[in-house]
């Protein structure tokens, strides 16, 4: 290796050590649901958003939390969160689902950025899941498959409501419990390194609901 790669290597490696903070994960988890209150309360600060932050975002990053949400457009993270550059590591895809390269970009983040929280992020009137209990789902063939599990087992429930809702809410809780299954990711948690949650958005509202099992 050349001196001068050597030197770059140590000072990125240095950087990322100070950029990396040991944040609780019930102190990130904090500043998730406070974000999204400001948001619901149409009080947003739009943290870290300025020219000193981009340029410090440029050497490095150390998101506190990891986002798996839907790419439904009416879900951006950042801005139902009230958060800025470099705090959030967003996996977006169709149904919030985790497949192969959706948790390669999880564990990513977990190790190298120690992020200290999975949020698994459902909402309201998701189309992905609709579209499997419409059984149409043509366009997404990979995607459906992740999400009929939670479909059938949202049905089998007798309870009043909307079954899309429940749908959801099933699928939510169906990627947590993979997440927090995974081996990767099971040692962070078991350290009390890392927390994994589900939410729900509520499109008209804002709110996001933290999700207990069903």
């Amino acid at each position: 290796m050349q001196f001068c790669s050597y030197i770059a290597l140590v000072s990125l490696s240095l950087l990322s050590s100070t950029l990396l903070s040991a944040m609780p994960p019930e102190e990130a988890l904090k500043r998730l649901v406070e974000g999204n209150q400001r948001y619901v309360d149409g009080k947003l600060i739009h943290p870290n958003r300025d020219e000193e932050t981009r340029s410090k975002m440029a050497e490095g990053q150390a998101p506190y939390a990891i986002i798996l949400g839907c790419s439904d457009s009416r879900v951006p993270p950042e801005i139902i969160f009230d958060q800025g550059l470099g705090e959030l590591f967003i996996v977006r895809v169709a149904g919030n689902v985790a497949g192969p390269i959706e948790l390669d970009s999880i564990e990513f983040s977990a190790i190298h950025f120690k992020s200290a929280v999975i949020l698994v992020l459902g909402h309201k009137n998701c189309g992905a899941v609709q579209a499997v209990l419409q059984n149409d789902t043509k366009d997404i063939e990979s995607i459906a498959v992740l999400i009929e599990p939670a479909v059938k087992a949202a049905e089998k429930l007798s309870r009043e409501g909307d079954l899309v809702e429940r749908a959801v809410k099933m699928n939510v809780e169906m990627v947590t419990e993979q997440l927090r299954k995974n081996e990767v990711l099971a040692k962070r948690i078991e350290s009390k390194q890392l927390q994994v949650v589900g939410g729900y958005y509520d499109l008209e509202s804002g709110k996001v609901e933290l999700l207990e099992a069903q």
